[in-house]
């Protein structure tokens, strides 16, 4: 019995060192962007797809894969992800080019895929309803410890031990975590019987969503090309619609969308991605490009942020155990609007504590929103449907993330041209005098606009009703 009443904090220490290496890469990439466009001499293009093309393996994969841990096991796909990751991460650091560079992120993004589908329903299996924020909680704040590392590290590895250092930095970790995952981890999940796995609906759904970011992702979104890819995404992705309605087990649940809890959850969550995840990029842009600071005092500049986010992770988890996740997640994304309209107000002549300000007001949104908008979600779905519930609500989340980048480029474009905003950001050098006050207005420009975007998602956040109270399971002993 003891083994059992633990095993919540074997599954949380496992993902836990998932969710640690994962954002230790994300962070180091972000950081060190402009030092390995400058490396490996990359175009802007490449450091769209470094930073992009990982978060878009990682979208188009999550529903199928999450659907293939309800019906088959979520651990063996998980240790499976670890090791993916981490073969991924020593072919980015032997890359020579950046087109190289670009594919073996998208093995890491597979890898990361199967990480991220299965780690969040590994720990919604393993907890009680009464104490699921907590778990969550707990692993965001994993989450942001990785990111404080990974903005100290990239600053002191960079420069010390050249840019595949970031990359070799997961191998040991990657290697620790897929022995005692496999050692650990055990399958308590209950599997559906006589459920069959659905290969139409998967495949057309995978084609329909690559499709469409494609489309909005690589090259001008408004041009006729584009256009006509955008379009056939949509009417491939009408037609998986069509189909899933048809299945008696799809891919796709979309019957999960009639919970109120789910449905709402989820589209705020798409809306503050879309206008959040451009964050890191823009502020390193702004920390490096236009203040002139190193990689090493950029990175530190943005630990008070991730320091905030660390220590108020699982207090707010733990919040909305008890109260639920409507109010906490709905001030949160008060907070990140107020971040991005505020950082859209710095200029070169900022001072440092104007700077902080912003930060912190981003470490604070983010803390008070994600673990009760996630612990929401998937308190609000059957057992037997965590794994897709966990795949579709990373999809929208991580489609969010992957149009981020290049939609804040598009808002930076609408202030100054493609070509030049392109020169800039590759060769990593300092703005000169005269193009700096319209590279400083791009850069606001995209933040307010972002802003607003995270103010309308207060509508669904606010409307999606109270979280049931949960009730204590006294016979459930994980």
């Amino acid at each position: 019995m003891k083994m059992k009443m633990d095993y919540k904090w074997v599954a949380l220490s496992v993902t836990t060192i998932g969710v640690f290496m994962s954002s230790l890469d994300s962070n180091i990439v972000v950081i060190g962007l402009p030092t390995i466009l400058q490396k490996l001499n990359a175009s802007i293009v490449h450091g769209i797809w470094i930073i992009t093309g990982y978060a878009l393996m990682t979208a188009i994969l999550l529903v199928v894969l999450g659907r293939l841990a309800d019906l088959y096991g979520r651990v063996r796909l998980y240790n499976l992800g670890f090791a993916i990751f981490t073969v991924g991460s020593l072919f980015c650091a032997l890359s020579r080019t950046g087109t190289e560079l670009v594919i073996f992120r998208f093995l890491q993004g597979a890898g990361a895929a199967l990480l991220t589908a299965n780690s969040v329903a590994i720990i919604t299996d393993a907890f009680p309803k009464e104490e699921l924020g907590m778990g969550l909680g707990t692993n965001m704040m994993a989450m942001n410890l990785g990111a404080i590392v990974g903005l100290t590290l990239g600053g002191i590895m960079i420069p010390t031990f050249g840019w595949q250092s970031i990359f070799l930095i997961n191998i040991p970790i990657g290697i620790f975590g897929t022995v005692w995952g496999t050692l650990r981890l055990k399958e308590i999940s209950i599997k559906p019987v006589g459920q069959k796995f659905d290969y139409t609906g998967a495949l057309l759904y995978c084609i329909g969503l690559t499709t469409i970011l494609l489309a909005l992702a690589v090259g001008d979104p408004l041009s006729l090309r584009n256009l006509l890819i955008l379009g056939g995404g949509i009417a491939i992705f009408v037609a998986v619609i069509f189909v899933e309605l048809r299945q008696k087990f799809p891919t796709l649940d979309l019957a999960l969308f009639k919970i109120r809890l789910f449905a709402a959850g989820n589209l705020a969550s798409f809306l503050n991605s879309l206008a959040f995840s451009c964050g890191p990029f823009l502020r390193s842009l702004f920390l490096q490009l236009v203040l002139g600071y190193s990689t090493l005092k950029a990175g530190l500049i943005l630990i008070p942020m991730e320091a905030i986010v660390f220590v108020l992770s699982p207090i707010s988890g733990r919040l909305s155990d008890r109260y639920g996740g409507r109010v906490l997640s709905s001030v949160g994304l008060v907070l990140n609007a107020s971040a991005l309209i505020w950082f859209s107000t710095l200029n070169q002549n900022s001072t440092l504590s104007a700077v902080i300000v912003s930060l912190m007001l981003f470490g604070f949104g983010r803390a008070l929103f994600m673990p009760p908008n996630t612990s929401s979600i998937m308190g609000s779905v059957p057992a037997e449907k965590r794994g897709v519930a966990n795949g579709i609500r990373m999809t929208l989340n991580m489609t969010g993330g992957v149009l981020s980048v290049p939609f804040s480029l598009l808002l930076m474009t609408l202030v100054m041209p493609y070509n030049r905003l392109s020169q800039i950001v590759g060769s990593s050098q300092l703005i000169s005098s005269n193009e700096l006050p319209m590279f400083l207005k791009a850069i606001n420009h995209a933040c307010l606009i972002l802003g607003i975007i995270v103010l309308v998602a207060i509508i669904p956040s606010l409307l999606r009703g109270p979280q049931e109270k949960p009730v204590a399971n006294t016979k459930k002993s994980w």
